[in-house]
């Protein structure tokens, strides 16, 4: 079963679209005997290409999104520990300190 193919992500496989509609129109025993089989594995492959496509643009998209969070998280810990988080790591060398004394 194929997707709607009226998306706007499908434009790139119109013609092979057109082509199984058209195919489509013909008689029906000879659609029956796989005459639009080839026009079918076409489009198919067309929609696997476009969604694969579709995919890696997300994906990049996903990636910057990330990234530019991870910045935001970082100028926050920054404006809370000082700039390369030198107070956080004095804090947590202090705490190893305590908890080897405990020991």
């Amino acid at each position: 079963m194929h997707p709607q193919l009226e998306a706007k992500r499908f434009n790139s496989c119109i013609d092979f679209i057109q082509a199984l509609d058209q195919c489509h129109q013909r008689e029906y025993y000879k659609r029956m005997f796989g005459l639009c089989d080839i026009e079918k594995e076409a489009l198919s492959k067309c929609l696997h290409e476009a969604r694969k496509n579709g995919e890696k643009e997300q994906i990049g998209i996903m990636r910057e999104k990330r990234k530019a969070l991870e910045n935001k998280w970082k100028k926050m810990d920054e404006e809370e520990y000082g700039e390369d988080l030198v107070l956080k790591k004095l804090l947590e060398r202090h705490s190893d300190k305590l908890k080897d004394s405990k020991q």
